[in-house]
């Protein structure tokens, strides 16, 4: 999460591809590593359309997208890195569709909300009073993104006198953290009411989650930081999942009524959390609906 954004200067996918292509019909993409700087480049043949990278958004593990600025306002580029292909494809989101000029196949000019929506997400520090400023933000979720009080309490300490502390999260129910992480990752709500209403809504966990037959709002046990340390990476070997699953499906101790498996006792998330392949993103999400998973049936959406 400290590596959701970079400044395109210090971007190391950029700098470690100082090449990279893709070719839609007559348009032909190029980002280029020049100096300290990447150009992104689209061309039709006849004209030519080229704008430094300013800022690279995600830590690259499954892909990368980026914005330039143009004109006082943020475009989103049309292709984005896949880790995958090790190259570029269309971004996620854009129109499959061959662009009707140059101008279109550009990219995408997002608005001053959406604009601040992203930065707010992938950075610390970017909105003030919710107005964006691009220049005074720290790249990458950082401590004060998601803990108030935290630069406060960092000065206590280095001040040596009484320390502050940050509200702490340890008493929050699934729903104050599907609410809280939901700020980004998208909450029930803000699906339910805004969609998309397809797999491709399998990206947003806290959604997914909420829908699972065995979530329950008041139960700790769910909450997404059991199974997600915010600090460290995500993935876990299984056997760290089985045992959160373990705390409510067990014989002793575990929930009232949840049931145990009859076919397995170790491997959970893996029947029962499937990963799925979202079309155009070049990667398997783990679902986080948590259900009986059976073979040939469609994922519910």
């Amino acid at each position: 999460m400290a590596n959701a954004l970079e400044p395109a200067e210090r971007g190391r996918i950029l700098a470690a591809h100082p090449k990279l292509t893709f070719t839609q019909g007559p348009y032909q993409y190029t980002v280029t590593r020049e100096a300290s700087k990447s150009i992104y480049r689209v061309t039709d043949g006849k004209e030519e359309f080229a704008v430094p990278i300013g800022w690279a958004f995600g830590q690259g593990a499954a892909g990368q997208t980026y914005l330039f600025e143009r004109n006082g306002a943020w475009y989103e580029s049309r292709v984005s890195y896949y880790k995958d292909i090790d190259n570029l494809d269309l971004t996620v989101g854009a129109r499959p569709d061959m662009p009707r000029s140059l101008e279109e196949a550009v990219g995408r000019q997002m608005s001053k909300k959406g604009a601040a929506e992203c930065f707010h997400c992938h950075s610390t520090g970017a909105l003030n009073g919710g107005v964006l400023q691009t220049t005074a933000l720290t790249p990458g979720v950082q401590c004060a993104r998601c803990h108030e009080r935290a630069e406060e309490h960092a000065a206590s300490f280095a001040a040596k006198g009484a320390p502050v502390m940050p509200p702490s999260f340890k008493k929050a129910t699934s729903e104050d953290m599907s609410d809280h992480c939901g700020q980004c990752h998208r909450t029930w709500a803000t699906i339910a009411s805004n969609g998309p209403y397809n797999i491709t809504n399998v990206r947003f966990q806290p959604y997914r989650l909420a829908n699972s037959k065995c979530y329950d709002t008041a139960d700790t046990r769910l909450r997404c930081t059991v199974c997600h340390d915010p600090h460290n990476e995500a993935e876990q070997p299984a056997a760290f999942y089985d045992a959160r699953c373990g705390s409510c499906h067990a014989a002793n101790g575990g929930k009232a009524g949840a049931k145990l498996c009859k076919l397995a006792k170790a491997g959970c998330s893996g029947c029962h959390m499937p990963k799925i392949f979202i079309p155009g993103t070049h990667n398997a999400f783990t679902d986080h609906w948590i259900r009986i998973s059976r073979k040939g049936q469609k994922p519910p959406v």
